[in-house]
């Protein structure tokens, strides 16, 4: 079927308005962390999945990180595991992390990266313990003493070797990796994957940081997007409260990207379908993004 002329008019539009993108991008690393709807929706799934294959296509370098909560969450429910949280964050014992293992490290990682084969892609999954990607320790903090309840394997990052992500991307391979890792004690640690993704992106000093969420981005104390945002405006919005409780940490990590050398970092709406490539490629974008630029 062939398109009208102001269908044709608009698909050149398009690809014109993305071409100077593509030329500045190309070459450039974008970590994108994968999560909410567009896990569990599977149009928006396959749609993300298409966006990354054409990344990689056009000589950018996609790094995913997936977080995998609400599939953990339904399978502790079936082996009747009980689920704890404290400030935000699942209490973590033996039993539920090899839970959270299998779920990351095994089934949501190949979920994805299979969708990716199917729309011509290639991918590699892996946890952070491939390659000793990722070093972790126990979350800072008093758990477990002074009267703090003890969350458990839950970790934040020590250090990350890139070495294997080097390799994956001279033989033009998409790494796809699930925010689990091992510690210098022996255990496995559930890190956050808004946190692994934002010191990936440190570490690779990479373009861009994209963290897909449920929410059209950051919103205002009227309800409504902003849009471009320098790291001084946002401290503004932390310190005025107007960033609170759920957001914080996805903006803090954001922050933290752009303060160590990521030239940008995005909080887009994962419930649009090709919403990485909507605000990649296009002049208006559709999220929240913070820079270093006053």
């Amino acid at each position: 079927m062939s398109l009208n002329q102001g269908e044709a008019g608009n698909f050149a539009r398009i690809l014109t308005e993305s071409l100077p993108y593509i030329q500045r991008f190309t070459g450039k690393t974008f970590v994108i962390k994968f999560g909410g709807n567009a896990m569990t929706d599977p149009e928006l799934h396959e749609s993300f999945a298409r966006d990354v294959v054409l990344m990689k296509l056009v000589g950018m370098n996609p790094v995913i990180v997936h977080g995998g909560g609400p599939q953990i969450g339904q399978l502790l429910e079936r082996l009747n595991i009980e689920t704890e949280f404290v400030d935000g964050m699942r209490v973590t014992d033996e039993r539920t992390m090899n839970v959270v293992e299998m779920v990351l490290g095994a089934t949501v990682n190949k979920e994805i990266v299979d969708s990716i084969h199917r729309n011509g892609g290639r991918a590699i999954g892996m946890t952070g313990k491939d390659g000793q990607l990722i070093q972790a320790r126990k979350l800072s903090g008093e758990w477990g003493a002074n009267g703090q309840p003890d969350i458990g394997q839950v970790g934040e990052v020590s250090s990350i070797d890139t070495d294997l992500l080097s390799v994956l991307r001279e033989s033009d391979y998409i790494p796809v990796i699930a925010p689990v890792a091992g510690g210098p004690d022996g255990q496995t640690y559930n890190i956050n994957a808004d946190l692994v993704a934002g010191k990936l992106a440190e570490v690779l000093q990479a373009e861009k940081l994209i963290l897909l969420t449920n929410v059209s981005g950051l919103l205002d104390a009227e309800g409504k997007t902003l849009t471009g945002l320098s790291t001084e405006q946002v401290q503004e919005l932390i310190t005025s409260g107007v960033i609170h409780s759920g957001m914080l940490p996805k903006i803090q990590c954001a922050l933290s990207a752009v303060h160590n050398g990521v030239t940008s970092a995005h909080i887009i709406d994962g419930r649009v379908s090709h919403a990485a490539l909507l605000e990649i490629f296009s002049d208006e974008g559709i999220g929240t993004l913070i820079s270093n630029q006053k």
